[in-house]
């Protein structure tokens, strides 16, 4: 844990394991937070094609599904490895199934790329589906 309480991941910054760096030692490291990593992965779900996170509300409270939100997202780091837990909201009717496995291969990809950190599992909550369409609450007269 660093000073502030939370966790956080070290990068070398020297990108040569075991090279000979002279008398200047390291080049440095760079810190990454828990939640930086937590934001890169919800961003990278809301990008994707047809998931979303909640918007307004007070504590949960109120919060509407928002497709355009960016989902909520978690992280366990043991050294430089990964573990996300990302809610989202879908569009239906959609294969739920396909759409879950394309957002959690491009998330551990995406993320990845972004941060170094090898991600092992993301695990993905569907916590609502909407329509798309807007409605008043009332079902539809034929």
């Amino acid at each position: 844990m660093n000073p502030q309480g939370t966790h956080a991941l070290t990068v070398s910054g020297d990108g040569y394991a075991g090279a000979d760096l002279g008398e200047t030692g390291t080049r440095g490291q760079t810190v990454l937070a828990a939640k930086v990593i937590e934001k890169i992965a919800g961003q990278v779900a809301s990008d994707e094609s047809s998931a979303g996170g909640a918007s307004g509300g007070f504590l949960g409270i109120g919060a509407s599904a928002d497709l355009s939100a960016r989902p909520k997202a978690s992280v366990e780091l043991a050294g430089n490895i990964a573990t996300l837990r990302v809610e989202v909201g879908m569009l239906y009717p959609a294969p739920l199934r396909q759409a879950t496995e394309e957002l959690r291969r491009r998330i551990a990809t995406r993320v990845t790329e972004l941060t170094g950190v090898d991600v092992r599992q993301v695990d993905i909550r569907i916590s609502w589906l909407t329509t798309g369409t807007k409605s008043n609450g009332r079902r539809k007269l034929l």
